[in-house]
C-alpha cells in the first residue's frame, strides 16, 4: 500500500508533461503557417510591447496553476503519513501458512472496489470483466476451503477418541479466530487507505482539469509567441544583412592592417637576426677575455708563490743576520736598529702586498660573478655590456698599476736586502 501511495503522489507529473507535449505538438503546424502582413509591419517598440504582454500572461498562468498545486500537496502527504501500519499482522502472516493463503484476499477485494469505482467513473465498458474475475476468485476460495476441510477431516480420523477430536477442533477454532481478528484489523487499515486513495484520486482529477485548462491557455499563448517570433526573425534577417556588409568592410580593413603588420614583422626578424649575430660575436669575445683572465690569474698565483719563497729566504737570511748581529751587537747597534726597521718595513710591505693580493682575488671573483650575470642579461641590454667593458678596462689598468707597485716594492726590497748583506759582510 505504501507503493500505491507513492504512485498516486507521482501521478500529477505526467499530466503536466502531457500538456507540454501538447504544446510542442501544437507548435509544429503553426511554424508552417505563412506570416501575416500586419504583424510584419510593426516597429521594434510594438514588438517589445507584445513580448512583454506575452511574458506577463505566461507568468500569470504559471502563478495561478503551479501555486495552487504546491499549496494542496502538503496536506495530502501529511494525511498519508498518519496511517500507522501494525506489526502484529505481519507476524501472523509469517507464522501461519493458512493466513498467508487468505491474506491476499483483503487487498484484492479493496483493489476490486477501487477498480470498480474507477470503472464506473472512467471505464464503464469493463464491468463484465470485473464480474468474471470476482467469480473466478470465489471459485478459487471455495476450492481452498474444500481442501482445508478434507485435511481437517483426515487429521480428525487419525485421532482415536472424541475428546482428542474435540480438543483438535477447539485448537483449530482458536487459530481461525485469531486469523479472523488479524484479518479484521487489516481490513480496517485497508479501508482507511482506500478512503485516502479516493481523496487523492479526486484531488488528482481536479489537478488534471486545471492542467488541461492551463494547456489550452499555453497553446494560445504559444501561437502568439510564434507570430511574434516570425516578426523578430524577419527583423533579424534584415539586421544580419546589414551586419554582413559591415563585416565585409571590417575584413577588408583588417586585411590591409594585417599586410602592414607582416611587413613590420619581416623587418623586425631581419633586425633580430643581425642582433643575434652580434650577440654571438660578443659572447666569443667574452670567452676569450675570460681565458685571458684565467691565464693572468695563474700567472699571479705563480708570482705570489715566488714571493712567498723569497719571503722564506729573507726570513732565513734575517735569522742569520740576527745571529751575526748578536755577535757584533756592541759595534753595530745603530746599524742593527736601522736594519731591523728596514726588515719590519719590508714585512709590512709584504703583508700589504698579501692583503692587496686577497683584495684582488675578491675583486676578480666579484667581476667573474658580474660577468656571468652580464652573460645572462646580454640579450636584453647592450648598455650593460659597455659599462662592464669600461669596468674591465679600469680593472686591467688597476692590475697594471699594482704590478708596477709590486715591481717597485721588489726593487726596494732587493736594494734593502743588498744593503743588509753589505752591512752584514762589513
Amino acid at each position: 500500500m505504501k507503493n500505491q501511495g507513492v504512485e498516486t503522489k507521482a501521478a500529477p507529473r505526467p499530466s503536466r508533461t502531457s500538456s507540454s507535449m501538447g504544446l510542442e505538438e501544437g507548435d509544429s503546424p503553426e511554424a508552417a503557417a505563412p506570416p501575416e502582413a500586419a504583424l510584419s509591419q510593426e516597429d521594434p517598440k510594438s514588438s517589445r510591447d507584445v513580448s512583454e504582454e506575452l511574458s506577463r500572461q505566461l507568468e500569470d498562468i504559471l502563478n495561478t496553476y503551479c501555486v495552487d498545486g504546491s499549496q494542496e500537496t502538503p496536506g495530502e502527504d501529511g494525511g498519508q503519513g498518519d496511517a500507522p501500519e501494525p506489526e502484529e499482522p505481519e507476524k501472523s502472516l509469517s507464522e501461519s501458512p493458512r493466513n498467508g493463503e487468505q491474506e491476499p484476499g483483503g487487498p484484492e477485494m479493496n483493489g476490486e472496489k477501487e477498480n470498480s469505482k474507477g470503472n464506473e467513473e472512467f471505464r464503464p465498458g469493463e464491468e463484465a470483466g470485473d464480474r468474471d474475475q470476482k467469480k473466478a476468485q470465489e471459485k478459487k476460495k471455495a476450492k481452498g476451503l474444500g481442501k482445508e476441510i478434507t485435511l481437517l477431516m483426515q487429521t480428525l480420523n487419525t485421532l482415536s477418541t472424541s475428546e482428542e477430536k474435540l480438543a483438535a477442533l477447539c485448537k483449530k477454532y482458536a487459530e481461525l479466530l485469531e486469523e479472523h481478528r488479524t484479518s479484521q484489523k487489516q481490513m480496517r487499515i485497508l479501508q482507511k487507505k482506500q478512503s485516502q486513495l479516493v481523496q487523492e484520486k479526486d484531488h488528482l482529477q481536479g489537478e488534471h482539469s486545471k492542467a488541461i485548462l492551463a494547456r489550452s491557455k499555453l497553446e494560445s499563448l504559444c501561437r502568439e509567441l510564434q507570430r511574434h517570433n516570425r516578426t523578430l526573425k524577419e527583423e533579424g534577417v534584415q539586421r544580419a544583412r546589414e551586419e554582413e556588409e559591415k563585416r565585409k568592410e571590417v575584413t577588408s580593413h583588417f586585411q590591409v592592417t594585417l599586410n602592414d603588420i607582416q611587413l613590420q614583422m619581416e623587418q623586425h626578424n631581419e633586425r633580430n637576426s643581425k642582433l643575434r649575430q652580434e650577440n654571438m660575436e660578443l659572447a666569443e669575445r667574452l670567452k676569450k677575455l675570460i681565458e685571458q683572465y684565467e691565464l693572468r690569474e695563474e700567472h699571479i698565483d705563480k708570482v705570489f708563490k715566488h714571493k712567498e719563497l723569497q719571503q722564506q729566504l729573507v726570513d732565513a737570511k734575517l735569522q742569520q743576520a740576527q745571529e751575526m748581529l748578536k755577535e757584533a751587537e756592541e759595534r753595530h747597534q745603530r746599524e742593527k736598529d736601522f736594519l731591523l726597521k728596514e726588515a719590519v718595513e719590508s714585512q709590512r710591505m709584504c703583508e700589504l702586498m698579501k692583503q692587496q693580493e686577497t683584495h684582488l682575488k675578491q675583486q676578480l671573483a666579484l667581476y667573474t660573478e658580474k660577468f656571468e650575470e652580464f652573460q645572462n642579461t646580454l640579450s636584453k641590454s647592450s648598455e650593460v655590456f659597455t659599462t662592464f667593458k669600461q669596468e674591465m678596462e679600469k680593472m686591467t689598468k688597476k692590475i697594471k698599476k699594482l704590478e708596477k707597485e709590486t715591481t717597485m716594492y721588489r726593487s726596494r726590497w732587493e736594494s734593502s736586502n743588498k744593503a743588509l748583506l753589505e752591512m752584514a759582510e762589513e
